[in-house]
């Protein structure tokens, strides 16, 4: 996994309307990477509309948020539309960048073991270079944990 001042791995990944962004492509001050399980799902849920509903906070200190998660670009269209979700919203079907950034892997739930995301969230700085990182992510409440970090290290 990446560590604190590592440089974040780029990536080129679809959007909702099949656009390739790339790391590099993507300007701010600061980028929020978020990985996260799977789209429309509960936790998910609550964790883009937060996203979304504290995205002007994000444009004011210039702060880009990025999510990315299995699916294709249609299941993140139709995320994004039932939900109105204004964050960029990434495709990483093949979990490729997922293991790059080491946060595909074993999880258990329910006494059940099986593959997937480990809600995982990487703050870089203008550099792309890792200021801090979230793991095993609640929620609720994240979106305003990453706002208030930027708001004292930023």
């Amino acid at each position: 996994m990446l560590k604190i001042n590592d440089v974040a791995f780029d990536f080129k990944l679809k959007d909702k309307s099949g656009k390739f962004y790339s790391l590099k492509d993507i300007k701010g001050d600061h980028k929020i990477i978020y990985f996260y399980p799977k789209d429309d799902t509960p936790g998910c849920t609550i964790e883009a509309q937060a996203f979304t509903i504290d995205l002007n906070k994000f444009n004011k200190i210039n702060a880009v948020i990025i999510g990315i998660s299995g699916g294709d670009e249609n299941s993140k269209r139709k995320f994004c539309e039932k939900y109105d979700l204004k964050i960029l919203l990434l495709s990483d079907p093949d979990f490729n960048i997922c293991r790059k950034y080491n946060v595909y892997g074993e999880k258990s739930f329910m006494g059940n073991k099986f593959l997937g995301i480990k809600r995982t969230t990487f703050v870089l700085d203008k550099n792309d270079r890792v200021i801090k990182i979230y793991e095993n992510v609640k929620p609720e409440g994240h979106s305003e944990e990453v706002l208030k970090f930027l708001k004292n290290n930023g």
